[in-house]
């Protein structure tokens, strides 16, 4: 890449949505240049898979998948059809000029017809002694019932979800499935998810609230047995044994980096003009996967968006832009 090229398609990030986008970037002759982050102690190159021991609903793996081998495959196929890589972060954009510029952590300047982010969002983690650990390990800690939840390792045992909004009912009733008991931990007395979800969680026979209570540390050496409990009110700690934990206290999506050059939703997601496209208000600029998706947040259908974003960036160059 020399100082003064014009790069046709240049993607910002690097999970499902990242990759499936250079990949049709790639076989369409646009030649995609990658930046697929420097990683973080949060969040590495190829996105929240890379946290996922199994992933066994994706389809087109019946026996299931390692998320680090997923998104190796992903890469691998990306690459074989000649998509340029940097293992850095975007830290600056310029979308008010044409060709857009941007600026990596590494110190390059780079100028792009077309532009895909793709950054996804990072999962709220609570930030206690053995959780960061145990979901790294895949010990039986995670950010996602959808994704993990079916697991063998969490049937029929006590789970434990952590949070009082609507994700967290989503969660603790999407558990009832494979659990013998749900157990939600909320640090309030009350919830704030809508009155529909708390109605169908507190209707579960399968549900127990536990008011007023944060968890404190998560046990467990090698597989979680159990997590430690502070009473908010009271200051009491106490340990309950559980098979598993889900954090469901929120995500925040990667778009720092995009303020006043995107619009962007209240919460920080990125805002897409026109249902079913992917084209951001900047003609030319285009989001796909979980930076733009605060309701799915699976890896199919952020590989959907980044077929999507690909496609859009192909009509847009071939119209002239």
């Amino acid at each position: 890449m020399s100082d003064n090229s014009i790069e046709n398609l240049v993607i910002v990030g690097s999970g499902p949505a990242g990759w499936t986008a250079a990949i049709y970037g790639a076989r369409a002759n646009l030649s995609p240049l990658v930046f697929e982050g420097a990683g973080s102690r949060t969040m590495i190159p190829g996105g929240q898979l890379m946290f996922t021991t199994d992933v066994e609903n994706y389809p087109g793996f019946p026996e299931g998948i390692g998320g680090i081998e997923m998104m190796m495959h992903f890469k691998n196929q990306a690459i074989r059809f000649d998509t340029r890589v940097f293992t850095e972060d975007i830290t600056e954009v310029d979308f008010s000029v044409r060709p857009f510029r941007l600026r990596s952590s590494g110190g390059q300047e780079v100028r792009a017809r077309t532009v895909v982010l793709a950054t996804g969002a990072n999962a709220r983690w609570l930030g206690v002694p053995g959780e960061e650990r145990l979901a790294q390990s895949g010990g039986g800690v995670s950010a996602c019932a959808v994704c993990d939840g079916a697991l063998p390792f969490f049937r029929s045992q006590v789970i434990a979800v952590v949070g009082g909004g609507d994700s967290a009912m989503e969660e603790a009733l999407y558990m009832t499935k494979f659990a013998s008991q749900v157990l939600v931990i909320h640090r309030r007395d009350e919830l704030r998810a809508s009155r529909i979800m708390q109605d169908r969680a507190l209707a579960s026979d399968k549900i127990r609230f536990l008011w007023n209570k944060v968890v404190v540390e998560v046990l467990g050496d090698e597989f979680i047995t159990g997590i430690r409990v502070r009473d908010t009110v009271t200051g009491e700690d106490s340990a309950l044994a559980v098979g598993g934990m889900f954090v469901a206290i929120g995500h925040d999506p990667n778009t720092a980096f995009l303020r006043g050059h995107v619009d962007l939703k209240d919460n920080g997601y990125v805002r897409l003009p026109i249902p079913w496209r992917t084209e951001t208000n900047v003609p030319g600029v285009f989001a796909a996967g979980d930076v733009m998706d605060d309701f799915y947040r699976q890896a199919v259908s952020a590989a959907g968006t980044g077929c999507m974003a690909a496609l859009e960036a192909e009509r847009f160059l071939a119209h002239g832009g």
